[in-house]
């Protein structure tokens, strides 16, 4: 018995196509570009050009969900789309030009804890696609899929830290945020050169001393780490956004075709049958 060849145009929407359709989505990506471009034409008269360029990147940002559906035809849900669009402009327009990361001070938390769970969710994805495919003649267990999701996620997340830390280096950017402290201890403080750590706690300020002799006292009330919390902590809410997901997704293969909670964050394959897989089995 011959199978139904697929047409590969009729998945190649264009960009009215998809608008009709999914009008809610449309009225949510044409706002957040109006509000981009008008953020863009304000920076430039205020002579910010890096900031002009934040706006031209979150604008070629926008576009990708749009571009990765119709060049490789993967269906992402309206759902998981518009996460992704608010996302961008949270991170890039309101964290950085409107300095959300400094006035609200548990912003980046809050979008390293959905960072997470939107990486675990393309990671879930990517397998689930090929576990579901008639081409391959392997069963993945729901258990697997969850595990990888969750890898996938923390490796991003990982990934993304190292990018800070080698921009905080090299170009002094202080993307890993530095947060205040009154206690430390170090084995560099040990009066005996030994490897005992030695505590300095209840600091209430820091004087730096530069080459030339001047002090400068940093009135902070306490002392400056450089980033070691803030990169722990981004990991920590990485890695709740990513167990909540892999959970979310373990229950999805294992009932596969009850519930339509998951299936607002999962993308998934247009070319292969959309059959429904019993999980584990």
């Amino acid at each position: 018995m011959s199978r139904k060849k697929h047409d590969p145009s009729r998945y190649r929407k264009t960009l009215k196509e998809q608008a009709r359709e999914n009008p809610r989505l449309a009225v949510v990506y044409v706002v957040l570009r109006v509000l981009v471009v008008l953020a863009m034409v304000a920076q430039f008269f205020n002579g910010n050009f890096e900031n002009v360029f934040l706006c031209l990147l979150t604008l070629f940002l926008f576009t990708l969900p749009a571009f990765i559906e119709r060049s490789i035809r993967i269906d992402i849900p309206d759902t998981l789309e518009v996460i992704i669009l608010l996302f961008i402009f949270a991170a890039e327009i309101l964290g950085e030009i409107q300095a959300y990361y400094i006035q609200f001070p548990y912003w980046d938390t809050m979008l390293h804890t959905l960072n997470g769970f939107l990486c675990a969710a393309i990671g879930f994805s990517l397998l689930d696609i090929l576990n579901r495919s008639e081409k391959l003649a392997f069963t993945l267990s729901p258990v697997y899929l969850a595990v990888v999701a969750f890898c996938f996620s923390m490796t991003v997340g990982v990934l993304w830290e190292f990018f800070e830390c080698a921009m905080d280096q090299f170009f002094l950017l202080d993307m890993q945020k530095d947060t205040v402290v009154n206690s430390i201890s170090s084995v560099m403080l040990d009066p005996a050169g030994g490897n005992h750590p030695t505590a300095i706690r209840d600091i209430t300020d820091v004087i730096v001393v530069t080459a030339d002799g001047a002090q400068h006292p940093l009135g902070l009330g306490g002392y400056l780490d450089i980033g070691i919390l803030d990169t722990m902590k981004d990991l920590f809410v990485n890695f709740i956004g990513a167990v909540v997901f892999s959970i979310i997704g373990y229950f999805y293969v294992k009932n596969r075709g009850k519930g339509s909670f998951a299936r607002r964050f999962i993308p998934r394959a247009l070319f292969h049958s959309d059959r429904e897989d019993s999980g584990g089995e």
